[in-house]
């Protein structure tokens, strides 16, 4: 199952809906009527999200090119745990959606979508950083390789 096609992005969206949702039921439990306190319960939540992203991507970069892990894993499973996260969520806090309003719901969109996109760079930056990505990889193999073949030499 986990060779399949949609299994990471699925995987990468229930994980980071799993993180939202104990954020939320923290927040609910622990801190209900506090909003200084569930504020920054959210920004921490928007942190491992973000981090969560970093490390995913920091894998994910080393196995394969950009054009096969980024595009159809990385970002459909951010947008789906997105959707999920500001549709789905909030019920799980005992609120609704749009309950305070377009401001409170769009800026949870855009922190979040900071957030992951931040985390996302910082992981693919650091594998960069380290020689470790899909592309620094194979220039070295190409370099060793080049290095112990000696050139042929062509007579005509």
């Amino acid at each position: 199952m986990r060779q399949r096609r949609w299994f990471p992005p699925l995987a990468l969206a229930v994980g980071l809906f799993a993180i939202n949702v104990v954020a939320r039921l923290i927040i609910r439990l622990g801190f209900d009527g506090n909003d200084a306190a569930s504020g920054r319960a959210s920004i921490i939540m928007f942190a491992v999200i973000g981090l969560t992203m970093a490390v995913w991507t920091f894998l994910a970069c080393q196995r394969k090119r950009p054009s096969d892990w980024l595009l159809p894993d990385l970002v459909v499973g951010a947008i789906a745990a997105l959707l999920l996260t500001v549709l789905v969520g909030p019920f799980i806090s005992g609120g609704e959606p749009f309950k305070d309003g377009a401001g409170d719901f769009f800026a949870q969109i855009w922190l979040y979508a900071g957030f992951a996109i931040v985390g996302t760079l910082l992981g693919y930056w650091l594998a960069v950083l380290l020689g470790r990505d899909y592309r620094s990889r194979a220039l070295k193999a190409f370099a060793e390789r080049s290095k112990s073949k000696p050139r042929k030499v062509v007579r005509r």
